[in-house]
């Protein structure tokens, strides 16, 4: 499971306990920790892409040093 999927699964997982939390203050946290671990996950969603993007240019490069 990659890290993004993990990030997303606990950001659910704290969006239930926010559903079944029976005070406001705690159903505030909860969804509150649920909004951090979806900016989590988007951040290492964009980082992964990034990096992909970086490794490709990096290849590329690469390859036309190769091909002269």
């Amino acid at each position: 499971m990659h890290a993004a999927d993990r990030f997303l699964k606990f950001a659910s997982e704290c969006q239930v306990m926010a559903q079944s939390a029976p005070q406001r203050e705690n159903k505030r946290v909860w969804n509150g920790l649920a909004e951090r671990w979806l900016c989590c996950a988007t951040l290492i969603e964009q980082l992964e892409t990034d990096l992909r993007s970086s490794e490709l240019k990096r290849r590329q490069k690469h390859l036309k040093i190769v091909a002269h």
